[in-house]
């Protein structure tokens, strides 16, 4: 990787190549510029070079006048979460989510505890390449704060959205596979305190990860049996900074990513009403749920600080995205592994069916994901030529060209970083939803 991946919210790189100490110093002094007053929360996910980082990251802060709190490793969503509690002016969570484990980066939290929106990204990122930073004299200089339980209060939230009396009778045998990224600490907690028997996979959080991080089909092969071997009810599946969850039901079948937010709003909807919110790019499983309980549905652009903005929008009581990040409003405005994992135990103790009965009673739909070679300077071309070829289709250009039919959809959409599209489709069938990318391919490579 020649480059940074840089985005609105956060960059990654490889450490040691694209991301130096020097990076994330100029990175999150340009972030702190920017800020209100006060302190940053600093934490990561359990990856080795993450106190590297992390030594990086607030040294920079203290020598531009930040005091820190130190969270230490901890998921994503817990970062959310400690900056709302200590009303800090930010927080910065050291991680790269599922990429390699030569890999790291920084994901960038305002002080209403959610990933930083579009706007001030653009601003930091502005800062960033101008590369201006304002040092502060001795006498000025931040401190380091330690916390004390970095996870008490994100237990209490998640705990507090769902019947924990009903959980506990029901004494669930659960797997949980961290895959030694920041889940384990608070996944543990959770789900003992919810009392079930837990086997954990991956507990030691050391970015020794002992498959490919992200919690995809065929990256948890060496996982499936072991749900089976154990006979646990359920299988948990987190990424290293577990802001995503997917799920094995006790036959050992995968039952993936789209099916945890869908389980998860099909429960809460029976609790709470409200409006829902999920990106262009999730299952219409979910759409499928909210027109069942009569609430609106809205869709937003891929991202997860996307989906927030059109939650808060809306006063949404449920959102997320597709790949396993569910995220409850209640607990916080961060995709959230552990909000998951706490609905889908309390549909099934509430319904008193397994995992696999909760997710085969939903609308059913087969996602096909590819790429299309095409260069930056012909992608609106491509979208005026693919409306034009799906004329019967409704067509949204919210982000990229979404089509949707009674039954089905297309999304087209360029990737930031490579000269490719990603052409992601949905149907009742697999054959179906080929065929609407082969489709889409043929018409791009024309353009």
């Amino acid at each position: 990787m020649a480059e940074l991946i840089i985005s609105v919210s956060g960059l990654r790189g490889i450490v040691g190549e694209t991301l130096t100490p020097e990076v994330a110093i100029r990175y999150v002094t340009a972030f702190s510029a920017g800020a209100p007053e006060g302190p940053f929360v600093v934490t990561r996910d359990g990856r080795a070079t993450g106190n590297m980082v992390s030594e990086a990251v607030m040294a920079g802060l203290h020598a531009s006048g930040r005091t820190t709190i130190d969270g230490g490793i901890a998921a994503t969503p817990t970062t959310g979460v400690l900056v709302r509690r200590a009303r800090a002016a930010g927080g910065i969570q050291i991680s790269a989510s599922h990429n390699p484990s030569q890999y790291n980066g920084l994901k960038l939290f305002s002080a209403e505890g959610r990933v930083i929106p579009a706007g001030p990204g653009r601003a930091v990122l502005e800062r960033y390449k101008t590369g201006a930073t304002e040092w502060v004299t001795y006498e000025r200089l931040g401190e380091n704060l330690p916390v004390e339980d970095a996870h008490a209060d994100h237990l209490q939230a998640v705990l507090a959205t769902v019947d924990a009396e009903a959980i506990r009778a029901c004494q669930f045998n659960v797997l949980l596979n961290s895959n030694h990224g920041a889940g384990s600490l608070l996944g543990q907690r959770l789900l003992k305190s919810l009392g079930c028997k837990v086997t954990v996979v991956g507990g030691k959080p050391d970015g020794q990860f002992e498959h490919t991080p992200e919690p995809t089909a065929e990256n948890l092969v060496s996982i499936l049996p072991k749900v089976t071997e154990l006979g646990v009810d359920v299988g948990f599946c987190q990424d290293p900074d577990a802001d995503r969850l997917a799920l094995i039901d006790g036959a050992g079948r995968y039952v993936g990513e789209e099916y945890t937010l869908a389980i998860c709003a099909n429960h809460v909807l029976q609790q709470r009403k409200g409006a829902v919110v999920a990106n262009c790019a999730t299952s219409r499983m979910t759409q499928d749920i909210a027109e069942k309980f009569g609430v609106p549905y809205f869709r937003s652009a891929v991202g997860e600080a996307n989906v927030v903005d059109c939650m808060l929008a809306n006063d949404a009581v449920f959102g997320g995205e597709g790949n396993g990040g569910p995220i409850d409003p209640k607990v916080g405005l961060v995709r959230d592994s552990f909000v998951g994992m706490a609905q889908v135990l309390a549909a099934m103790a509430e319904r008193q069916l397994p995992v696999a009965q909760l997710a085969d009673e939903l609308p059913r739909y087969e996602i096909v994901k590819t790429k299309i070679d095409l260069s930056a300077e012909k992608v609106a071309a491509a979208v005026d030529a693919l409306t034009e070829k799906f004329a019967d289709a409704a067509a949204d250009r919210m982000d990229g060209l979404r089509l949707d039919w009674p039954d089905r959809w297309l999304l087209v959409r360029p990737s930031n970083t490579e000269p490719i599209v990603r052409a992601i489709a949905e149907a009742p069938d697999a054959k179906s939803a080929e065929q609407l990318c082969h489709q889409a391919a043929e018409v791009l490579g024309g353009v």
